[in-house]
């Protein structure tokens, strides 16, 4: 992330946007903490009803308005695997 990038103050409302991976596109609001926002968020989902992880890192915070917006990528390399959508029951 470069210098110029926003700050938070602890207790602060932010915008997580995700990109990549089961909640690609979808959006979140998160609480700051006294670092300010979280370097990864940690997603779990279901998989064949068994729990699995799924991990975002953060790669880039901009102010909007009166708003902090940070985007967070998910790493499929460190992921529990997808199921896949012929497998799924919600086709």
């Amino acid at each position: 992330m470069t210098n110029d990038q926003p700050t938070l103050k602890h207790g602060d409302e932010y915008i997580v946007i995700f990109s990549g991976g089961p909640n690609d596109a979808q959006t979140d609001k998160r609480i700051a903490t006294e670092s300010g926002w979280d370097d990864e968020i940690i997603v779990n989902g279901l998989e064949s009803a068994a729990a699995a992880e799924f991990a975002y890192t953060a790669v880039s915070a901009k102010r909007v308005g009166d708003r902090v917006h940070v985007t967070y990528v998910w790493d499929p390399k460190d992921a529990d695997g997808l199921e896949a959508t012929e497998e799924r029951y919600d086709t």
